[in-house]
């Protein structure tokens, strides 16, 4: 499965903006997509993910009320809206995907494909 993430850009603090993932290739019941981010100097984290089949959705403390993602299935897609943008959640911006079990939704090595970044800047 290929990804291609897109939507990255610069927004004032207080912002939203909303990523984008398509996916190319077949996808299983147990395929999960996953949002991580990277900012400069620091490790990748995650941010959120969402299960292919079930919809189940997973997501970081640090942006939980703030963030939401989803899926369109018919087109592949996955989306990260993200409100309430704060300074900190400047960073490079990486979809992932794989088949993945329960616990090894927030661990990146676990995920087997990755789409380019994208950069969202938070302006303060």
């Amino acid at each position: 499965v290929q990804l291609q993430a897109s939507g990255g850009g610069l927004v004032q603090a207080g912002g939203s903006l909303r990523l984008s993932c398509a996916a190319s290739g077949r996808t299983s019941s147990s395929y999960t997509m996953g949002w991580f981010r990277q900012a400069p100097g620091k490790e990748r984290e995650f941010v959120a993910a969402i299960r292919w089949s079930g919809g189940m959705t997973y997501y970081a403390d640090s942006v939980k009320s703030r963030f939401i993602v989803s899926r369109d299935k018919p087109k592949n897609t996955v989306f990260l809206q993200m409100n309430s943008l704060k300074a900190e959640d400047t960073a490079v911006y990486y979809c992932a995907g794989g088949n993945l079990i329960l616990s090894s939704i927030w661990t990146s090595t676990a995920y087997t494909s990755w789409g380019e970044g994208t950069l969202v800047t938070v302006s303060s």
